[in-house]
């Protein structure tokens, strides 16, 4: 199964043919594949270098499939009828603008008449939001994130226990240097395939980041995200420390909680210490700044806790009087008891006080780094589905079309076009790729019924039956390899 692209000849050699499937419009010799490795000159033939996915043939082969829908038993099937879903990846491409998508098919599904239409995009305005589980400083917000020296986005908003980034995009894809685009366009392929990429960011850490696996901050692996903020802290675990400790402190960059001053330890009635905490007050015990951010307790730049305490009180502590220091993962924790001068000294925790620490690490959901493909499907796309662009637009909002990603579901946001989101590790493997411009390859479906689709100005001409698709054994490929060296732009 061949997709149509079209092919030219060069001018001045009878070998060399052009491919017109992006932008870069690249002569190809004999037995070589494109900048792109995705397209190749088979004896004089324009062909695709990868296989067009069907779900059901990944199955055949030993692949493995995500349920659409979490709950339930789920027997394997994304459709009741037909058996076959036919998805995007390995379509080929609806560039130049006036051509139709490359398989427009058409089935049945529980009696109604359904079409779906794929297409692989060609994203310049592209990017992947990035969530990294840890506690850990990053970086200052706002600054910039670099793959190899180059930039390639930058820091947002830092989440519950999460710290968010935001890569790629047409500025760093187009905006930059030749060298900034093709490095950006690299990372944003590698991150959306499930590779491994190192991130470093200004100011702050260096950052292995892998979809579906933990991030590794300069060169230590995340084990756990924290369980909460220390105020949150001291609300889950205070009837558990109740009796069996005087002070409680829970060291966090954001949200540092002191048991003795929180209303959890009011409602428990436990006893001022007289403890004096560095920071600025917020609520009654809840601290903020107690320290800079950074790599060690609960997220901040400290090794030793007892920096974040000021002098007790004499008039409220008491010789003997117990105190443990925690932070937000059970990480790090001591365990204190006031001498004579009223100064802390670090004794052996007690058991029961350990069992509460074990406990917070158990509540800490494992770190994991998410990587969500972002792009915006644009008139060029579009058009490969309707001669009237802007009518997909209304069909998608109008919720007549369904869109997916490699079979994936995503999330369409509010507003105008379609701007999507998908979890790459919802998508088969290798489904994303690349056009030297550059530009990032994703696949892309419009599922409808077919009455939608001719209303919406369609290409029905275009349309074929499900069974017409062939063998996935008739693709031809040829070897990733090129007769002589090429480079990207």
């Amino acid at each position: 199964m061949q997709t149509e692209v079209t092919s030219v000849t060069a001018p001045g050699s009878a070998d060399k043919i052009r491919c017109d499937a992006c932008p870069v419009m690249c002569y190809i010799k004999p037995g070589a594949a494109g900048a792109c490795d995705r397209y190749a000159n088979n004896n004089g033939e324009l062909v695709r270098v990868d296989p067009h996915v069907v779900l059901e043939r990944t199955v055949s082969h030993g692949g493995r499939l995500v349920p659409f829908q979490a709950g339930g038993d789920w027997d394997g099937k994304i459709v009741h009828e037909p058996g076959v879903f036919v998805t995007a990846i390995g379509a080929g491409t609806t560039y130049p603008d006036y051509k139709p998508a490359p398989f427009i098919v058409s089935s049945e599904i529980d009696g109604v008449d359904m079409v779906t239409v794929v297409t692989e995009g060609i994203f310049s305005y592209c990017g992947v939001k990035v969530k990294i589980d840890t506690d850990r400083y990053l970086g200052p917000e706002t600054a910039t994130v670099r793959v190899q020296g180059e930039a390639v986005g930058h820091v947002t908003t830092g989440e519950y226990g999460s710290q968010m980034l935001s890569l790629g995009g047409v500025h760093h894809l187009t905006g930059g240097s030749k060298k900034e685009g093709r490095i950006t366009c690299d990372a944003l392929m590698d991150l959306s395939n499930g590779k491994p990429v190192e991130l470093t960011i200004d100011g702050g850490a260096t950052v292995v980041v892998q979809a579906g696996y933990p991030p590794i901050v300069n060169g230590v692996p995340e084990e756990r995200m924290r369980v909460g903020c220390g105020s949150a802290t001291i609300g889950m675990f205070a009837k558990q420390w109740h009796g069996k400790v005087d002070e409680v402190v829970v060291v966090d960059d954001h949200i540092t909680g002191v048991l003795s001053e929180h209303q959890a330890g009011k409602l428990l009635d436990i006893p001022d210490t007289g403890i004096k905490m560095k920071g600025r007050r917020s609520t009654p015990g809840r601290y903020f700044q107690v320290a800079e951010p950074g790599t060690g307790w609960g997220g901040t730049n400290i090794s030793d806790p007892l920096s974040v305490l000021g002098p007790f009180d004499p008039k409220t502590a008491h010789p003997g009087m117990r105190m443990m220091m925690v932070s937000t993962t059970g990480e790090h924790a001591a365990y204190f008891e006031l001498d004579e001068a009223l100064k802390p000294v670090e004794k052996e925790m007690p058991a029961d006080l350990k069992l509460s620490v074990e406990r917070i690490q158990e509540n800490c959901e494992p770190a994991l780094c998410t990587v969500l493909f972002m792009g915006g499907a644009g008139g060029s796309l579009r058009a490969g589905v309707t001669d009237n662009p802007v009518r997909l637009t209304r069909s998608v909002k109008d919720a007549l079309t369904s869109v997916t990603c490699g079979g994936a579901p995503v999330y369409v946001w509010p507003g105008g076009g379609i701007t999507f989101m998908v979890d790459v590790t919802q998508v088969p493997e290798g489904a994303f790729g690349y056009v030297p411009t550059p530009a990032l390859v994703a696949p892309i479906e419009f599922t409808l019924r077919l009455s939608d689709y001719a209303a919406l100005g369609g290409h029905m001409d275009h349309v074929r039956p499900l069974a017409s698709l062939k063998d996935s054994t008739e693709i031809r490929q040829l070897p990733r390899q090129t007769s002589e060296p090429r480079s990207r732009p």
